[in-house]
């Protein structure tokens, strides 16, 4: 007798879990936005002066990485940058091969004149945390080997990052929540598909660790449960904020507590928008207002990236 499994929980139309503990990540939204989250091929040949590129960098995990790549002008430096992208998605959903990034990063490349490496990291609820953390720290280590000239991305506890150099961090839109909801939390309503209050309830119920918050340091750095900002040697940063975004409030304490603790932070909101609206290609298409915020924002990003 075959039993067939049953759905248990279902979150908006990105995710649906199952009594036998298996996920369901296939698009369940309108038909015409599907597209968004159809995986891109990679292709080695330049389109668009982008070349795409896929790479496994573990067995273990079975970590690998989505790597674009701008075709090069003779007026590029012989060095150019690296973005390393780790995506969103409330460590439970998307993935780098999606559509909506593709659309973005390749941009930001050509604009940039870098390479962007996007960490195709382990998702919750199969993974907690810190799994995906792990990965992401994985792909670091993997880079900097690559700059050495080695692969071999073994911890010891004490890494350096020589001759590589972190030159700075963007977090845009990060999920920074807390226990208690914020007052954007409460008040702004969200139209968005790429960010609910059931999506930040569920999807960081399934992905932090058992027994925790979103107090936990992860979701909370500005809280008591993280480290203090002040003892963190950290780079330059560049917070991307949304003035719309459900969770624009707790993005902007994390912003004052790191000025608190005299970290090099500056700030660029978006008004008018909502959460990762720079993704929406339907959006950046048809609106106006939308087109034009992402194109802000990509040139922010590009000043940014050209000064560190």
């Amino acid at each position: 007798m075959v039993c067939e499994k049953k759905l248990i929980d279902e979150v908006a139309c990105w995710l649906k879990v199952f009594d036998d503990g298996s996920v369901d990540r296939t698009w369940n939204g309108r038909p015409e936005a599907e597209f968004i989250a159809k995986p891109v091929h990679p292709h080695e040949h330049f389109i668009d002066g982008v070349a795409v590129l896929d790479v496994k960098i573990s067995t273990e995990t079975n970590l690998s990485l989505r790597i674009y790549k701008p075709e090069r002008n003779l007026d590029d430096e012989k060095k150019i940058p690296v973005i390393l992208h780790f995506h969103g998605g409330g460590f439970c959903i998307s993935e780098p091969e999606w559509y909506f990034y593709y659309q973005f990063y390749t941009r930001i490349v050509r604009t940039a004149r870098s390479i962007c490496v996007s960490v195709k990291m382990r998702r919750a609820p199969e993974h907690r945390l810190p799994a995906a953390i792990d990965d992401c720290f994985s792909a670091l280590l993997w880079l900097r080997d690559v700059a050495r000239g080695k692969v071999s991305s073994a911890r010891t506890g004490t890494e350096e990052l020589d001759p590589m150099r972190l030159a700075g961090g963007i977090p845009i839109h990060p999920g920074f929540v807390r226990a208690e909801r914020s007052r954007s939390e409460l008040e702004n309503k969200s139209d968005s598909a790429f960010l609910t209050l059931e999506m930040v309830d569920k999807l960081l119920a399934y992905a932090l660790p058992l027994g925790s918050t979103k107090d936990h340091p992860i979701t909370c750095p500005m809280g008591p449960e993280a480290p203090p900002l002040a003892g963190l040697n950290l780079p330059p940063f560049l917070l991307v904020v949304a003035e719309n975004d459900l969770i624009r409030d707790t993005q902007l304490e994390y912003y004052q507590a790191m000025k608190k603790a005299g970290k090099d932070i500056e700030l660029m909101m978006n008004p008018g928008m909502a959460h990762c609206f720079y993704l929406n290609k339907i959006a950046t298409d048809m609106d106006p207002r939308t087109a034009l915020q992402t194109d802000r924002l990509l040139q922010t990003i590009t000043d940014f990236i050209k000064r560190h």
